[in-house]
């Protein structure tokens, strides 16, 4: 049972920065592509950023590109984004997700996901 788990949202001015983990546990992720998407109120599940554990390619939405970096800790078993300028349009639940298996492309639609964590709020207030 693959489990993820959110931490390290909260209530920031603009221009602050933050950092999310995502622990995730229940196999070995290898090739797997993991993502962060957002969703503020009233509003789709976005696309943030992506990348496979043992890759080195990254993906980023116009939005945040510049301004969020995703990495991880293999070690761990844990992805970060860690966000700088953040706006008060940044606003939302942050998820994290992971695929049910390897990839080739990495998915950048909510759709191309399987398993996802319960979400941490981040809040930018002007």
């Amino acid at each position: 049972q693959v489990q993820l788990v959110e931490s390290g949202g909260g209530l920031v001015q603009a221009g602050d920065s933050l950092r999310l983990s995502c622990a995730a546990s229940g196999r070995t992720f290898s090739n797997y592509a993991m993502a962060w998407f957002r969703q503020a109120p009233g509003k789709e599940r976005e696309f943030v950023a992506a990348r496979t554990w043992i890759g080195t390619h990254t993906y980023y939405a116009d939005s945040v590109k510049g301004r969020f970096a995703i990495s991880r800790d293999n070690a761990k078993n844990t992805m970060y984004l860690q966000m700088n300028s953040l706006k008060p349009e940044d606003t939302a639940v942050y998820y994290c997700a992971t695929t049910a298996s390897g990839v080739i492309t990495i998915p950048t639609t909510h759709k191309g996901y399987d398993y996802w964590g319960q979400g941490t709020q981040v809040t930018v207030s002007s």
